[in-house]
């Protein structure tokens, strides 16, 4: 059986990435990219799927932690015998994708095995191995990985293993490089110099880091993170590294995240841009225009890694799921979805980036303005909503406030490029929408507005409204509805997106808390004038990451669990915007500041 999900490791090299255990095994790789097949998918099935295990031949305990600032995990293994050090990381990718893992003698001498099962295409196939003089070469269809060792590997019931010893200063290595079968073999690195180089490389990065507030630490580990999530080639951000992890243990919401989606496009630029990361910024928003080029009305929710539209679900029926979680899916059928939040986000990323990185021309948001076209048309439809619930279109009141929120920041982009735009159209638009939404999105009786038009229900996205501005954070109705999620859908003191035994979303009901839900909060909390509210639930929040910092989509508040993929980026994001917010003296969310300056424009 898979560990915990809190009990995993990322370790990436930028363009795809692996999940380690406390026990030393990697249970999660794709090859080559994020959403590639799996070759280690012991995670979401047996060690039948593909692994690949290192640790003390005996009884052990183990400590770990990532080297200081970057994304080199060690974790320490101890033993009556004395300790080791497995130092695991993928150096940043040049020519080809490798796992580097290096045991290092701390004290005493320890005896310890090896156990590598490599098994593609979601551990389906048992691939061809052959012996190599340092080591081994697994061939399957398109796919090669060569195993080079500083220490000999046999075979042994379709295995790779080794058993060896490690006295204290020595070092053993091991790496594992991936490659295309019909092409020459990659050419092995050498371990200590990779190990050098990708310190290196993340000590560089992390800082250019400009938070100094009380949660840096925090911080930097999720912008870490976020980067690793990177597609580096094309800017592209993975929602998280895995498919299928539930979000309710034994249930069906189980979900493939390996894609890049549209409706967390603001919230990265905000988090990229105020930690200073304009680079990222940059390419991610690039990445977003690439990927929504075509017609206005073909514009998807989500995309690929390199803005891929054909995102095909599909079931694997020969892996059993995490802790028996099925189905386990590849490919996401909400790519076909109508959502109209998406337009909101394009809008609001571009204003963002013209305001806040000086970004764009009066050329570059003629193409948006037909995506305004055509959200003229289709404003007052039904749509799936934010949260891609498959129970059928309705009026969701987050789907028509991102509507208003595309209208609003066209005005003020148009205004300040000075194009020939229709302003007072969107302007009546805008307004429009305004009224409609405080018209029949607002309970009178619940004092709250609610998930969509006529609902009794309420939902967390409902907190966003003070921060993409569609009302102030002093206005009555919006204090209502904060408190009003307080009291429904917060049990044990975190936020639920919605109540899934309420809302018809096609599913059976129930799953955890959504984290990056109560990273709203926070802010909210905040920007009502319960500082000390907020900060009380960041800490519950951070109390709630794994002891290496990470976050998943959910918790099991009953289990006490991180549930949902893993790591997961909105958790992240959410979480950088939420302390940079804490550290504000007075005023909103920087998505509200309408007519903030802009930055001038070389």
């Amino acid at each position: 059986m898979a560990s915990k999900i809190e009990d995993y490791a990322l370790i990436g090299d930028c363009e795809t990435a692996a999940l380690v255990n406390r026990q030393g095994s990697i249970d999660w790789l794709c090859w080559p990219d994020f959403s590639s097949g799996a070759c280690f998918a012991a995670l979401l099935g047996t060690e039948k799927n593909g692994y690949w295990r290192i640790c003390p031949a005996g009884d052990w305990k183990t400590t770990r932690k990532y080297r200081d600032h970057t994304l080199i995990l060690e974790t320490t293994f101890e033993t009556a015998d004395g300790a080791v050090r497995l130092i695991d990381f993928m150096p940043v990718r040049e020519r080809n994708s490798d796992v580097v893992r290096i045991v290092e003698g701390v004290r005493g001498k320890i005896d310890l095995t090896l156990a590598l099962s490599l098994r593609f295409d979601y551990g389906r196939t048992v691939p061809w191995v052959t012996a190599i003089d340092d080591g081994i070469r697994a061939v399957a269809g398109p796919s090669v990985a060569v195993l080079h060792s500083s220490v000999p590997v046999h075979g042994e019931d379709l295995h790779t293993v080794a058993e060896f010893t490690v006295s204290k200063g020595e070092r053993v290595w091991f790496t594992l490089t991936y490659g295309e079968s019909f092409k020459p073999d990659p050419r092995p690195i050498d371990a200590e110099l990779a190990l050098k180089d990708t310190e290196k490389f993340w000590t560089r990065w992390t800082s250019r880091l400009k938070y100094k507030g009380e949660y840096a630490a925090a911080v930097e580990r999720s912008l870490i993170t976020l980067k690793a999530m990177t597609f580096r080639p094309t800017g592209g951000q993975v929602a998280a590294i895995t498919t299928s992890l539930p979000e309710a243990i034994g249930g069906t919401r189980n979900w493939d995240y390996r894609y890049c989606w549209l409706r967390d496009t603001t919230f990265t630029l905000l988090a990229m841009t105020t930690a200073g990361y304009f680079d990222e910024a940059v390419a991610w928003q690039d990445w977003l225009l690439r990927a929504i080029a075509g017609s206005p009305d073909q514009v998807q929710i989500m995309y690929g890694l390199k803005g891929e539209r054909q995102l095909v679900e599909w079931e694997v029926d020969w892996l059993p799921g995490y802790e028996k979680s099925r189905p386990v899916r590849i490919g996401n059928a909400a790519a076909g979805q109508v959502q109209l939040d998406i337009y909101g986000e394009l809008l609001d990323t571009f204003y963002h980036a013209l305001r806040g990185m000086g970004r764009h021309t009066a050329d570059d948001f003629r193409a948006l303005m037909l995506l305004l076209d055509h959200l003229e048309t289709i404003w007052q439809r039904p749509d799936e909503g934010i949260w891609e619930t498959r129970g059928g279109s309705r009026q969701f009141t987050y789907s028509k406030m991102m509507a208003w929120v595309a209208f609003d920041r066209a005005i003020l982009i148009a205004k300040y490029l000075g194009c020939d735009a229709p302003i007072e159209k969107w302007q009546k638009l805008r307004d429009t929408i305004h009224t409609d939404i405080c018209n029949k999105a607002f309970d009178k009786n619940l004092n709250s507005f609610v998930q969509f038009y006529g609902a009794k229900q309420l939902d967390a996205s409902l907190l966003l409204m003070p921060i993409v501005g569609f009302l102030p954070a002093t206005d009555p109705r919006v204090r209502g509805t904060i408190e009003a999620i307080e009291r429904q859908l917060m049990p044990g003191g975190l936020v639920l997106r919605y109540d899934t035994t309420k809302s018809p979303d096609g599913l059976p009901p129930g799953e955890g808390v959504f984290l990056a839900c109560s990273f709203w909060m926070v802010s909210c909390l905040k920007a009502i004038g319960r500082a000390s509210d907020a900060r009380k639930l960041f800490d519950r929040l951070l109390s709630l990451s794994n002891d290496l910092g990470l976050l998943s989509e959910e918790y099991d508040i009953d289990r006490k669990r991180l549930v949902g993929n893993f790591p997961q980026a909105f958790s992240h994001i959410s979480l950088v915007n939420a302390a940079f917010d804490l550290e504000r003296e007075d005023g909103p969310h920087p998505r509200s500041h309408h007519h903030a300056e802009f930055v001038s424009r070389s």
